[in-house]
């Protein structure tokens, strides 16, 4: 199966992995999935730590790319194509715009969301596929 992790999934995993939920946990570890990660999440994590919203223990958010890759997570980026189209994600009551992107990016590629935000549902009728 193919996934994409939420932001805060891939911290989760890489931090607090007790926060996974017990099915989240299991496909990020099974080698036989694709874990994917948007460089969308980089830029979120980047801009948090910046304002002081996310505290990051003994690392930086320029050390985060080399954690996806020890974790064996496969860094993607939003294609030409995605970010063309983003107009057409239709709004909802989801304003996040990292968030956004990367429910876009899952619904292009297609991914399924690893994500425990309640907040995505309203996507699923667009096409949007979550586990959690």
């Amino acid at each position: 199966m193919n996934y994409l992790l939420d932001t805060h999934t891939f911290l989760w995993a890489a931090f607090s992995p007790g926060k996974l939920s017990a099915k989240a946990k299991k496909e990020i570890r099974s080698a036989e999935n694709r874990v994917c990660l948007s460089t969308v999440s980089f830029w979120e994590i980047s801009l948090k730590f910046a304002l002081g919203k996310i505290d990051l223990v003994n690392c930086k958010p320029d050390d985060m790319p080399g954690i996806a890759t020890q974790m064996h997570i496969e860094v993607i980026q939003p294609t030409a194509q995605e970010t063309a189209t983003f107009h057409r994600l239709p709004k909802v009551q989801h304003k996040d715009p990292f968030d956004r992107m990367i429910i876009w990016q899952a619904i292009q590629q297609p991914l399924v969301l690893i994500s425990k935000d309640a907040g995505i549902s309203e996507y699923k009728e667009f096409g949007l596929k979550v586990l959690w």
